[in-house]
């Protein structure tokens, strides 16, 4: 039978002093953090061009010159193979902003030894790793509520610092509510447990001007397999209580139903509003999480949006 830990609060949020536990997840972040450059390594991914002229580095055509035009723009090797002046065009690429909210709620802190790594973990890993791609592709990246978007190319190191000075954040389940610019994405990480309706509500919020968003629900083999027997207790780590059945294995049909409805209204509801929905496991490498989510993004800004 699998067993479940739970990670305290201090390995939810990156506390200022290691020694705090040998679980904080504070002395475990320089790992994520080369962790999360060894997933962006893996992915491919450039900077999102416009397809027309103007002021990007990516060459897009050559096109013939026109008097009046300053003689500076004239490319003199490629006019040299013909017997006409060319000017050289770059595509038009604008920079950008992707906004990131990772959950470190309770629930959050679940971890079996099935899973790879506790879904806090993996979160902060996957949320960094994304970060650093977009940077690196000449994009924007912020958090919601913390942190305003910027390019550096130490974004992960800035997220992880972000995480490491709030602590106000460890008892939200869901993002602030902030409605993001038009054009911007959003990027959520959770295990989403929370109801549907409030799920919807945090959603139509920050969509309501156009925004386009992706939500990554997180989640560990148990949760979805539910693989107990007997007599068992179950405790609800938002709320602190506890629950003593009788049967694991008939509840446990029930149990598996019921995440299978709520699984099919985020889907919905990701649906209806032009979002992505994609469900990560913990025993399944952070790596395919992200190579998804960048196709999604890709895709979310060209023709259409994805499904599960």
């Amino acid at each position: 039978m699998a067993r479940v830990r739970v990670l305290p609060e201090s390995a939810r949020s990156p506390g200022r002093v290691e020694t705090e536990s040998a679980l904080s997840l504070a002395h475990r972040m320089p790992r994520l953090v080369l962790e999360a450059r060894r997933v962006a390594a893996n992915l491919a991914h450039g900077i999102h061009g416009r397809r027309r002229s103007g002021t990007g580095e990516t060459f897009w055509q050559f096109r013939p010159f026109v008097a009046g035009e300053a003689a500076q723009r004239i490319d003199w090797r490629r006019s040299g193979r013909d017997d006409r002046l060319y000017v050289r065009e770059r595509e038009w690429e604008t920079a950008q902003t992707v906004w990131f909210w990772i959950d470190r709620s309770a629930s959050m802190g679940y971890a079996s030894d099935l899973a790879q790594a506790p879904k806090i973990e993996r979160a902060v890993v996957l949320g960094m790793a994304l970060a650093n791609c977009f940077v690196e592709g000449g994009e924007r990246v912020g958090m919601l509520g913390l942190m305003s978007p910027r390019a550096t190319r130490r974004i992960a190191e800035t997220m992880a610092q972000t995480l490491v000075a709030d602590r106000a954040s460890l008892e939200e389940d869901l993002p602030p509510q902030a409605a993001v610019a038009p054009q911007h994405e959003a990027i959520l990480i959770s295990d989403f447990l929370s109801p549907a309706r409030d799920i919807a509500t945090m959603v139509e919020g920050i969509s309501s001007r156009g925004a386009r968003g992706h939500l990554v629900m997180i989640v560990d083999p148990v949760e979805e397999t539910f693989p107990f027997q007997g007599q068992a207790v179950l405790h609800d780590l938002e709320d602190g209580l506890s629950l003593r059945i009788g049967d694991a294995t008939s509840w446990g049909k029930a149990y598996r139903l019921r995440i299978e409805q709520h699984r099919a209204e985020l889907q919905e509801l990701a649906r209806r509003r032009g979002w992505t929905l994609t469900i990560h496991r913990t025993d399944r490498p952070a790596s395919e999480a992200a190579l998804r989510l960048m196709t999604l993004v890709a895709t979310s800004r060209g023709a259409g949006v994805g499904g599960r």
